[in-house]
């Protein structure tokens, strides 16, 4: 209990003052977690109105099964059938961004405790595995952050399967399932590790009781079906949008190598200032800047040398980490075999992910909880227990320190979210809004919670080639050739934000006539609404 209150202050805290902003403002940006929220909307309104038909969402109308066309975040659709609108779609994505990172922090202390660690050294493991410095920068990827259920999996199927225990051994494969749910860029991963611990079980000749068996089989057929379930889509979009593909190309662009971990987001406050040099070489920040903290580093080094676990755990956490932080690395491109890059060339599941940082989930947990081993011992030679406390209490703080965002009295970046300047739902649909542009379209997508109208727009991690071509037919809106295009595609209606509309070919599109071009237009607030109304 105490665990949980941690991670839930440590949550508010290191976030403020976004609590007292939930609803209205986002973190980090208003990139990602614009289309995010309304991922978590649509699977709430999927769950309750066409379950069976879940993927095929109201963005990028007319093409099927576009809730795919990114990580679902299906785990998170029971929050989706609470409230409704763009409003309640931000409330639900920012109490869930909370509750990612309290959940990281609270499933990296069960693993802790359950591998030997004390809870002092657990609490280590929590910090250093939610707030490493490196998830700064993902503060915008929601199914990133959703890290959680792995360590809280992997707790609960050690638990069960040191004392024999069957329901936690179910209980572990349900959190895994769940944690697959959310989305495979962290599912995929999971999934692999589960089987590599597999395997070594049956090196090691684990034999376990009928009723662990039995509980086994059945978490696995649960894990599997609901991989297979969601896969379905997916493989449907790669096989329909061949540029959804990611190339080798597009993958060495991700990889940086070794000079990554060196690197920490330009938004930490203590560490992005010092690794600046390094992080101006890397050609892609986003995804390169992966330093996990110095005195996590120097605690799972204390581990190996003072043997803070058992033998084999020490050598077993320490190889892991080691391999994962390998294969983070991506293949840069230069000659020379990447495990990576066997894994992307052979490995199912492994050819989507653009992002071989991503990986840098497993290395940090891995170091956290080698970090807690050596917390962990280096605390159990303090004879007094009120030194203990207070050097626990420090190693947490430096740890926080180290990964913090916080910019003068600020906090983190929390901008506000712009609220929809007409109603989505009041409007007939199939619906295009220009300009398209990036940032357009994310806030489009939100907005469209209103309601959920059919509509041509969509934000996703790769651009549909009918999108650019429907974006091509009508730069010239409103034209005869434009309306011509949008009516045999079968649009209704056209909404213009001229606020969006600077630097694009849409900048003059206010002020062109309708005479003769079937449509009829009016002036709703800040937008002008096209109506396509006669067969010409």
């Amino acid at each position: 209990m105490l665990a949980a209150l941690v991670a839930i202050g440590l949550a508010l805290l290191m976030h403020w003052p976004l609590p007292l902003h939930i609803g209205g403002d986002v973190p980090r940006d208003l990139g990602d977690p614009l289309p995010q929220a309304w991922q978590v909307a649509w699977d709430g309104h999927a769950l309750l109105h066409q379950p069976l038909d879940w993927f095929q969402a109201n963005i990028f109308w007319p093409l099927h099964n576009s809730l795919a066309f990114s990580d679902a975040l299906v785990g998170y659709a029971p929050f989706g059938v609470v409230g409704s609108g763009p409003h309640a779609a931000i409330v639900r994505y920012d109490l869930l961004f909370l509750f990612a990172y309290a959940l990281a922090f609270f499933g990296a202390y069960l693993l802790a405790r359950e591998l030997g660690a004390g809870r002092a050294g657990a609490f280590v493991a929590g910090a250093a595995f939610a707030y490493a410095p490196w998830r700064l920068e993902q503060d915008g990827h929601l199914h990133v952050l959703s890290s959680g259920g792995i360590p809280l999996s992997l707790a609960l199927l050690v638990r069960g399967y040191r004392d024999r225990r069957a329901g936690f051994v179910v209980a572990g494969w349900l959190v895994a399932a769940w944690q697959v749910s959310l989305g495979f860029t962290l599912g995929i991963q999971l999934a692999y590790l589960l089987a590599v611990l597999f395997a070594g079980a049956l090196l090691w000749r684990y034999r376990p009781p009928r009723r662990v068996l039995v509980a086994t089989v059945a978490g696995v057929v649960v894990l599997g079906l609901t991989a297979f379930l969601l896969s379905r889509p997916y493989l449907a979009v790669r096989d329909d949008h061949p540029e959804a593909a990611r190339s080798a190309h597009t993958v060495a662009l991700y990889s940086g190598g070794l000079r990554q971990y060196l690197s920490a987001p330009g938004a930490n406050t203590f560490w992005g200032p010092a690794t600046h040099g390094i992080r101006r070489g890397l050609a892609f920040n986003p995804e390169q800047t992966l330093f996990p903290g110095l005195l996590a580093v120097g605690l799972a080094v204390l581990c190996l040398v003072l043997r803070g676990y058992s033998r084999r755990l020490r050598i077993g956490l320490a190889l892991g980490t080691l391999l994962c932080a390998w294969l983070a690395m991506g293949f840069p491109g230069d000659g020379f075999i990447w495990p990576y890059k066997l894994l992307y060339e052979h490995a199912p599941g492994w050819e989507s992910s653009r992002t071989p940082g991503r990986l840098n989930t497993l290395t940090s947990l891995g170091l956290a909880l080698l970090a807690a081993g050596g917390a962990t011992v280096l605390l159990a030679r303090l004879r007094r227990p009120r030194m203990r406390t207070l050097a626990a209490v420090a190693f947490v703080a430096v740890i926080l320190i180290e990964g913090a965002g916080f910019e003068g009295l600020d906090g983190p970046a929390h901008p506000t979210v712009p609220k929809a300047p007409i109603a989505f739902g009041s409007l007939p649909d199939p619906q295009l809004h220009l300009p398209l542009s990036r940032v357009g379209n994310r806030r489009y997508v939100l907005w469209s919670t209103d309601g959920f109208p059919r509509i041509a727009n969509g934000r996703a991690s790769f651009g549909p080639t009918l999108t650019s071509e429907i974006a091509y037919a009508v730069r010239d809106f409103p034209d005869r050739a434009s309306v011509a295009y949008l009516r045999r595609l079968g649009v209704r209606t056209v909404v213009l934000h001229p606020e969006f509309a600077a630097g694009t070919s849409w900048a003059g599109a206010a002020a062109k006539p309708v005479a003769g071009l079937g449509l009829s237009r009016e002036r709703r607030g800040s937008v002008l609404v096209y109506r396509l109304t006669t067969t010409q």
